[in-house]
């Protein structure tokens, strides 16, 4: 099987990979295994000391790194530059962290004495997508390694560069071989990786479906999960907002990487005393947006990753509008032509509507109408996914009651929805399970023992 790395803006073939064979995949499954053994071993401090030279190799090849994800993939080079320094301070934050976060913890008990110790778990595959090339690695790999586990990476088959450059960037920290294994597999091949008797545990960044589908095959191997799935994060403002500070954060939290995050902002509720202001402001700060070149430090948006990718938004917009969604910024395009598709803004959504239902992946923002608080809870939890959201309100007392009410992994109050290596990330419902990040994320992949001395 070969693997293209194409440019989404321009169509180029940048490069072609060839990929691994069954006989090597074992052996780099083979090979973890073993490694395993040594690298659990290994003091905190050492594995400590190679994290944050894999910080010092991200910074130093920082150019070339990010080059590559906006290539492969199509992010604003400002935002890919911005993305191998995220990778950098996950590294250090836990090269600096994770002793702590594994601690023994104390028990009380009846008598005796009683702890909680951490034991690595193994061969952690790692399945990620090509919307943050580095970054869903990285948040994914620095917590797993630092607990003593060593892993296998299947990445998305449309940033196979990306993939090995993560994989060199292990290398020339000096970590251990086979601590970090890159497979250039398909996803039909994901199956045999999980169910192979050296891999303890999975991890998934993706799709509902393909979330799905990795989870059930754990399931009946009885391996550890972790996925991080899809979202329709809402972003509330309520009348008494800022609402200058909300629309600037609204068009950020929609358009970064050219809308596809899974925590980008996709579901804008208001009050009905601001509609017609806020999205006044929401248009005004769109507009100052630069679409272009995505190599060019100017442009703030570009194509989408992948032609495919915009002919599934097109189809759904297209379906919301046939239902009855009215446009009120941008214009459907005739037929979509490239993996360029136009920001745009709908309302009067109704259940049954795509773009009410379902997570659309790029730059079209739904705009809905409450109001009050209990229709904006209503609203925010009608959607089948749960990652994050955000508050916009100078009233605590009612930001901390939307925060309690919503059904979300994460709500954050007066900023937009975004990922801290400090605090825990994950969803609920159709998003996921589980948690990356902060002291929870490290603990995932451990074995979190029960010690009982009489």
């Amino acid at each position: 099987m070969q693997f293209k790395s194409v440019c989404p803006y321009d169509g180029r073939v940048l490069e072609v990979f060839e990929g691994d064979t069954q006989e090597q995949v074992n052996l780099k499954i083979n090979g973890a295994y073993s490694a395993f053994d040594t690298w659990r071993k290994t003091s905190f401090e050492k594995r400590a000391a190679l994290m944050r030279l894999a910080a010092k190799a991200l910074l130093k090849h920082k150019k070339k790194c990010s080059e590559s994800i906006t290539l492969e993939m199509g992010k604003p080079i400002k935002e890919s530059m911005a993305e191998i320094e995220k990778c950098a301070s996950v590294c250090n934050y836990y090269a600096d962290h994770a002793a702590g976060f594994l601690d023994d913890i104390p028990l009380e008990t009846p008598h005796g004495e009683a702890y909680i110790h951490f034991n690595p778990t193994g061969v952690v595959l790692a399945v990620m997508p090509w919307n943050f090339p580095f970054w869903q690695v990285f948040r994914f790999a620095a917590p797993a390694i630092m607990a003593g586990n060593t892993c296998l990476l299947k990445h998305a088959s449309n940033v196979p560069r990306c993939a090995l450059e993560i994989e060199q960037i292990f290398k020339n920290a000096g970590f251990p071989e086979n601590i970090f294994n890159t497979l250039l597999i398909g996803s039909g091949e994901v199956q045999q990786v999980i169910e192979h008797e050296f891999v303890s545990a999975v991890t998934l960044t993706g799709s509902e479906l393909a979330g799905g589908n990795v989870a059930s095959i754990a399931g009946k191997n009885i391996k550890k999960s972790v996925l991080e799935l899809g979202g329709s994060d809402a972003f509330i403002v309520l009348k008494d907002a800022d609402i200058a500070l909300a629309a600037k954060a609204a068009v950020s939290a929609r358009m970064l990487n050219t809308g596809q995050s899974c925590i980008a902002a996709k579901r804008f509720i208001m009050e009905t005393a601001i509609v017609q202001e806020f999205t006044e402001a929401f248009i005004r700060e769109l507009e100052q947006l630069s679409y272009g070149n995505p190599m060019k430090s100017e442009t703030d948006y570009g194509t989408l990753a992948r032609r495919d990718l915009a002919e599934e938004i097109f189809d759904q917009v297209k379906r919301s509008i046939d239902l009855g969604a009215e446009v009120i910024y941008g214009q459907l395009p005739e037929k979509v032509n490239s993996a360029y598709f136009p920001p745009m803004i709908l309302r009067n959504l109704k259940p049954g509507m795509p773009a009410y239902e379902d997570e659309i992946f790029g730059p079209v923002a739904s705009f809905f109408t409450v109001s009050g608080l209990s229709e904006a809870i209503d609203i925010a939890n009608e959607s089948k996914y749960g990652l994050g959201g955000s508050v916009w309100t100078n009233n605590m007392e009612k930001a901390k009651k939307l925060a309690d009410q919503i059904e979300s992994g994460a709500v954050y109050v007066n900023q937009m929805m975004f990922s801290d290596p400090t605090v825990p990330f994950g969803g609920i419902k159709k998003s996921g399970y589980g948690r990356e990040l902060s002291h929870l994320g490290i603990r995932e992949f451990t074995n979190q023992k029960t010690v009982w001395i009489k």
